[in-house]
């Protein structure tokens, strides 16, 4: 019969059985260690290669005249300018729409509602739609956006690819100031409540200037999904060629992505030269949406 040491109180050798496993879980742990840093180095690895590649490509095409010239057919020709102003009119477009409503929605949530079936099922739907495949938001951008509400809307144009998006990007910003809400302590609403002011005026004046830094993050990070997004916008009819500036909301419109993957899927080799200048662009775009971030983060945190 096995004895256990702790019951036939032998302290010695349920040390040692205890020193033995201690040293089998440290294995397991360096193990694992181990390969999450190889994962990491592989998945740099490949990003460097891939943007080397990209630049290696895409600087000889990058200048003034690639960046203020319109589509054409001949690749030397070729330029992003109404592609850029089109990614700018949407990304304005969105940022105006997503953050209040966002941001509106993942305050009341968490400050104001109430614990209930309605509550918690509208928190699932939207932990849910955070990862939702964007071509879905696509399909109900056309048939919402495009089709039935064409008379505000202009059908394919830049309104109607802004609210599409704007649609993909609400349920991140929700999430993301929810989050940021929560981290801050109960400890501040509490003395709040009991200086007598209400729950508006603690959330207003205490809860949400600290909560800030974390809304803007989480915020502009969505942002830098939605402006790489292709999917949804070529499924509600975004063009690919477009040899004038947009000037309304009603305007057909390209952006970005898509221009890029127009010229990507041509055959010639110049053009998949002026698809790198036009991915260099892009990649420039996202870093400074992202050191806008960590600059709006870091002012309001030494800010409060």
């Amino acid at each position: 019969m096995n004895r256990d040491p702790f019951i036939e109180g032998d302290p010695a050798s349920a040390t040692s059985q205890f020193k033995v496993n201690l040293s089998g879980r440290y294995k397991i742990d360096r193990i694992f260690e181990i390969a999450t840093w190889a994962a990491v180095c592989i998945s740099l690895l490949v990003l460097a290669a891939l943007v080397v590649d990209v630049l290696v490509d895409g600087l000889p095409r990058l200048n003034w005249s690639f960046l203020t010239s319109f589509p054409s057919r001949k690749p030397e020709e070729a330029g992003i300018l109404p592609a850029f102003a089109g990614t700018l009119w949407v990304m304005v477009i969105i940022a105006v729409l997503s953050f209040p409503l966002g941001v509106g929605a993942g305050i009341f949530l968490e400050e104001f509602s109430q614990d209930n079936w309605l509550a918690r099922t509208i928190e699932i739907n939207i932990n849910n739609l955070a990862g939702v495949p964007s071509i879905i938001y696509g399909l109900l951008g056309l048939q919402v956006f495009v089709r039935i509400f064409e008379p505000v809307t202009g059908g394919r144009s830049v309104l109607s690819g802004a609210l599409t998006l704007v649609l993909l990007v609400l349920p991140i910003i929700i999430v993301a100031t929810r989050e940021a809400l929560r981290s801050i302590p109960d400890s501040l609403r509490l003395a709040g409540f009991a200086l007598g002011a209400t729950r508006w005026q603690v959330v207003r004046e205490q809860i949400l200037p600290l909560a800030l830094p974390g809304i803007l993050t989480g915020t502009i990070l969505a942002l830098s999904r939605a402006i790489g997004e292709t999917a949804p916008l070529i499924t509600i009819g975004a063009l690919t060629f477009i040899p004038y500036l947009p000037d309304n909301l009603q305007s057909p419109f390209t952006t970005l992505p898509i221009q890029v993957y127009n010229w990507v899927s041509r055959p010639q080799k110049e053009f998949h030269d002026t698809a790198a200048a036009g991915i260099i662009v892009l990649m420039v775009v996202l870093l400074l949406m992202n050191a806008t971030a960590v600059f709006l983060r870091n002012k309001f945190q030494k800010r409060f």
